[in-house]
C-alpha cells in the first residue's frame, strides 16, 4: 500500500506503523503527545507536548510544534532512525555518526500516524534574482538600449564580480550592475568600485545601475558620478510544464 492512516491508534498500532515505513522508506508523519531529549554538540530535554513529527526517506527527522517556523528539534539527512517498544511505550530513535548526535522521542499518545509512499523528483524553481536578470538581459539585449551588445557575464575585477560587461553601439564599454530588488546607495558604491578597474582606459566607460527602481539619495549619486540607471524587472514565469499545470488543476 502506498499510504497508510491510523486515528487514535494503539501504542501497537503506532509501532507497527512506523516501523512499516521506515523499512519502505516512506514519509511517514505522526501527530502526538510526546517528549524528547537530544545529546550530541550540546544537551536538551523537552518536556510532554502535542507536535508534529516528521521522518523522511532521506534521513531527516523533525519535531514541530505549533508555533514557530522551524521544528524545535531535527536531525538532518542521512541520520538512521529506528522504533521499538518497551514496556508498551513507543520510542523513536534518530542517530547521526558525524559528529555524532542522538535524539530519542517518547511517544504517551499518538492521535494520528501514517506513511506514504510519496513520488516527488522536482527541485523548487525559482525566478526573480539577479542571475535571472542577467539572463534575460543577455537574451534580449535591447531590454537595455538599442544596440547594446553584452560581451562577457560576471566578469572579474580586483573588487568583485561584473554582473554584465558589454558595449553600446558606439563601441563605449558598459558596466552592469544588476539588482532585482529597489536599488540604494550601496549598490551605487558597489557599481562605483567596479569602475575604478577601468580608469585607466582611454575609452569611454558607462556605468549602468539596473534595477526595477531606486531611491531618490541612490539616484542623487548615481547622477553626481555621471552614472546611469535603467528600470527594469526581473522575470517572474517559470519554465513550468504546462501539461502538469492543467492536469493539477483540472
Amino acid at each position: 500500500m502506498k499510504f497508510i492512516s491510523c486515528e487514535n491508534p494503539s501504542a501497537s498500532e503506532t509501532f507497527r506503523v512506523i516501523d512499516e515505513g521506515l523499512r519502505k522508506k516512506a514519509l511517514i508523519v505522526v501527530f502526538a503527545c510526546c517528549q524528547a531529549k537530544y545529546e550530541g554538540r550540546a544537551i536538551s530535554r523537552l518536556g510532554f507536548g502535542e507536535r508534529v513529527i516528521i521522518l523522511k526517506p532521506d534521513g531527516a527527522f523533525l519535531i514541530h510544534q505549533d508555533r514557530k517556523l522551524d521544528p524545535v528539534n531535527w536531525q538532518p539527512p542521512k541520520s538512521r532512525s529506528k522504533v521499538k517498544m518497551k514496556e508498551g511505550v513507543v520510542f523513536l530513535e534518530s542517530i547521526r555518526r558525524a559528529p555524532e548526535e542522538r535524539l530519542e522521542l517518547e511517544i504517551r499518545q499518538a492521535h494520528l500516524v501514517s506513511y506514504y509512499l510519496a513520488e516527488d523528483s522536482k527541485d523548487l524553481e525559482v525566478t526573480g534574482h539577479e542571475k535571472d536578470m542577467a539572463e534575460m538581459v543577455y537574451k534580449h539585449p535591447e531590454l537595455i538600449e538599442k544596440g547594446f551588445r553584452p560581451t562577457v557575464r560576471e566578469y572579474s575585477t580586483s573588487k568583485g564580480f561584473i554582473d554584465i560587461l558589454g558595449k553600446d553601439k558606439d563601441g563605449a564599454l558598459m558596466v552592469l550592475e544588476l539588482k532585482s530588488r529597489k536599488a540604494g546607495t550601496n549598490a551605487v558604491k558597489q557599481l562605483k568600485r567596479y569602475l575604478k578597474d577601468f580608469e585607466e582606459d582611454k575609452n569611454k566607460v558607462r556605468g549602468l545601475l539596473v534595477a526595477p527602481s531606486i531611491t531618490e539619495d541612490a539616484l542623487e549619486m548615481l547622477e553626481e558620478d555621471g552614472l546611469e540607471f535603467k528600470a527594469l524587472d526581473p522575470p517572474r514565469e517559470l519554465k513550468l510544464d504546462k501539461k502538469v499545470t492543467l492536469d493539477f488543476f483540472e
